[in-house]
């Protein structure tokens, strides 16, 4: 391998972490000690001793998706090597380090320099008088890392605050330019094992010169979620979230480790809810950890621009700009329902499972001869396998003609070729209203290790179609023939836990190309009006999400196993009161009622999800809005209305 292929083949780390998430790599002596390496042995060493071994960890983490390979080096400064006899060796072992990872990433990720705390026992009797011994002893390690070229620094599991500061002025002193991550060791009760609680920790992480600050290692993710919590309102920096995988917890006399792939994964989807940019795993993750974290971390992305600070939030509050959809010619009747003003309506019906579509038909005809203007289609719900929504439009024009199909159009099983082959396609077949979704990970249905794609998240996927809609693919190469004229529709949250980054995706999706807006289904009148009042600003038709629950049983499966649905407890305690069937569904129709008459006065239509299929849910629940309804349009040319 050549020198040029050693060096990394990407842009800079701070520009890209001011514009993604960036995933690192998890537990390297975690994944030393599982290859047989007994736990009183000196791990780094081994990069001079055993190489092959730590590349290949390596390796199998740039296999799993990381993009960023931390260094074999966390116990590589004089300090700890000396406890082995090592100290004359910390230029060999921490070069060595820096090649290793250097070697495995073939330029294809970065390589950050890991510099741990000095130990226990120092951090314990740490005086100020040791300050200039102890950065003299650091610098040592870190002259050998830049030697090496790291393209950062991560300074990682720190207690001690005054070292954590003084190590970080270290590295900025020798080497200004080189980006430093500092990183705190929480204690179960969310400070660090000195007493240091999160007002100092955040203070210090504010004022030390490092660019990207954030929490490492520590208890689990759970606690570090409500730290970077907390550091988030405090700071304007680049946040980081290296979580270890957590202790055992004990539950009915069971000792559990609750750090499987999935839990990890959806406790980091909760840290980049709440601001982190740097993610990946500490003590206890292996590969698989960031397997998991990498299968939807596209779906997971903040965007295309960095999360805002407090100053940029405060900014953002005080002049919020008025964002509107693209307009353009479609023959859809959907667009010049919404464009004209008036109230639509559409009800979703799940393709089938296997090649039966009679009842989804049947279905969809009661909706067309009750006034409704459009059917919903979805594209592999909760991860199943089911007939293709585009397949499913085709059979409904044929077989209902007078509605209008609106496909919801999945990231999760195409990548870029496929995504711009199949709208193509739609827009020949004249289907033309599509919904952009990321799509619920396979992982939640039948088929968990099927590979997700995931090549561009909703928001990539608009653009696709605002390309094609102008004319021209991904890769700007001209359309043959007349531009696509797709009806592009977006979903949201009003429940989402961080309505602050929801209402930025929501931006972006209607600066990408939405022109209407689908949302989650509402049950909490009061959430919804809250939702409301922060999007005025978006001049774009919003479709209430309505979903008539069934009983107690399904509502708690929606709470518990859909993601991004709640269902609030006092509803849900309405249905666990209900005595039989009928009596949960009437229940259920009468709470969709109430959600739909409180957000009239503030949407353009409704889009109600009837489970099962049973459309009677449906247009019961839109007797409160039938004083709002209008037929539904006919195409110029035509004689059937759609």
């Amino acid at each position: 391998m050549t020198t040029n292929a050693l060096k990394t083949q990407l842009p800079p780390f701070l520009e890209t972490l001011a514009k993604r998430a960036i995933l690192s790599d998890g537990a390297m002596a975690t994944m030393i000690y599982q290859k047989g390496i007994y736990i009183n042995q000196c791990f780094e060493n081994l990069n001079t001793d055993r190489p092959h071994l730590v590349k290949n960890v390596h390796l199998e983490y740039l296999q799993a998706g990381a993009e960023i390979l931390e260094t074999n080096t966390f116990n590589a400064s004089p300090v700890k090597l000396a406890k082995y006899g090592l100290a004359d060796k910390v230029r060999e072992i921490n070069l060595a380090g820096v090649r290793l990872a250097r070697e495995a990433a073939g330029g294809t990720a970065w390589i950050a320099g890991v510099i741990g705390p000095p130990g226990k026992q120092v951090e314990d009797d740490y005086e100020p008088s040791e300050r200039q011994r102890l950065a003299d002893s650091y610098a040592r390690q870190v002259e050998a890392l830049l030697e090496g070229g790291v393209d950062a620094f991560f300074l990682e599991a720190f207690s001690r605050l005054e070292i954590l500061e003084l190590v970080t002025e270290t590295v900025k002193r020798l080497s200004p330019e080189t980006p430093v991550a500092a990183m705190v060791d929480l204690a179960e009760d969310g400070g660090t094992r000195f007493g240091d609680g999160i007002d100092r920790i955040a203070a210090l992480l504010d004022s030390i010169p490092a660019e990207v600050v954030g929490f490492s290692d520590g208890v689990g993710p759970p606690v570090l979620n409500k730290a970077l919590k907390e550091l988030r309102t405090r700071t304007d920096k680049l946040l980081a979230l290296l979580p270890g995988a957590g202790l055992p917890v004990t539950y009915e006399d069971r000792l559990l480790n609750m750090a499987t792939p999935e839990y990890f994964m959806e406790l980091l989807r909760r840290g980049m809810h709440n601001g982190a940019r740097l993610i990946g795993g500490s003590s206890g993750c292996h590969p698989e950890h960031i397997r998991a974290i990498r299968s939807s971390l596209k779906m997971l992305q903040p965007g295309e621009s960095p999360a805002p600070g407090v100053a940029a939030e405060q900014a953002r509050s005080e002049c919020l700009t008025e964002v509107h959809p693209p307009e353009f010619e479609t023959p859809s009747a959907l667009a010049a329902k919404l464009r004209a003003g008036e109230f639509v309506v559409s009800i979703e019906i799940d393709p089938p499972i296997g090649t039966e579509a009679g009842r989804a038909l049947e279905a969809a005809r009661k909706c067309r001869d009750a006034g409704i203007d459009a059917i919903n289609i979805a594209d592999g719900p909760r991860a199943t396998a089911r007939m293709g929504p585009i397949d499913m439009a085709m059979l409904l024009r044929d077989h209902v003609p007078g509605i209008e199909p609106i496909v919801h159009f999945c990231c999760r099983d195409r990548n870029l070729l496929g995504m711009q082959a199949d709208l193509i396609g739609a827009n020949a077949l004249s289907i033309h209203n599509i919904l952009m979704i990321t799509g619920d990970p396979p992982k939640l249905g039948d088929y968990p290790f099927a590979t997700a794609v995931y090549d561009v998240d909703a928001i990539g996927a608009l653009r696709i179609g605002a390309n094609l809609n102008s004319g021209k693919d991904l890769a700007g190469n001209p359309l043959k023939g007349s531009p696509t004229k797709l009806f592009l529709g977006a979903g949201a949250n009003p429940g989402a836990i961080d309505l602050d980054h929801e209402i930025r995706r929501l931006e972006q999706k209607i600066e990408a190309g939405a022109n209407y807006i689908l949302t989650q289904p509402v049950y909490d009148s009061a959430l919804y009006e809250r939702f409301h009042k922060r999007i005025e600003h978006l001049r774009v038709p919003i479709l209430l999400g309505i979903l008539p629950l069934a009983s107690y049983r399904n509502a708690e499966f929606l709470t518990k196993e859909v993601p991004g649905m709640h269902v609030p407890s006092p509803i849900r305690e309405r249905l666990r009161q209900c005595t039989d069937k009928e009596s949960s569904r009437q229940c259920g129709i009468e709470i969709a009622r109430e959600a739909l008459e409180a957000a009239l006065p503030t949407i353009q239509g409704t889009y109600i999800m009837p489970p099962f299929n049973r459309v009677d849910s449906a247009l019961a629940v839109l007797e409160v809005a039938r004083h709002r309804m209008t037929p539904p349009r006919v195409r110029q040319g035509e004689g059937t209305a759609v």
